[in-house]
């Protein structure tokens, strides 16, 4: 994950991420609410849906820091590591296209 600092000092990815996760796990808490107050069963399921979403774009946030730092580092450190990077990120990938 990067580590380049944004203007407040932090590394700007993980905050981007950390950020991101936490409104989801409001989200999820809201949708508890929802479940424990016997909201709308479509009214829950929109919001899971939305948790979902957000969830994917913390994953594809993810994946784009991953294939812009730890592939390009890779493909100048071998072929064996650049091999093994490329077959990570494809079984990633893989996994994210699976759960949608």
């Amino acid at each position: 994950m990067s580590t380049t600092p944004g203007a407040d000092g932090q590394a700007v990815i993980p905050r981007q991420v950390v950020n991101r996760l936490r409104r989801v796990e409001g989200q999820v808490r809201g949708i508890t609410r929802m479940v424990e107050q016997d909201a709308y069963c479509i009214d829950v399921l929109t919001q899971v849906s939305a948790a979902s979403r957000a969830l994917q774009g913390v994953a594809l946030l993810l994946l784009d820091e991953h294939m812009h730092h730890c592939l390009a580092d890779a493909s100048r450190a071998g072929e064996a590591i650049q091999a093994a990077k490329i077959r990570e990120a494809s079984e990633a990938i893989t996994r994210l296209v699976r759960s949608s």
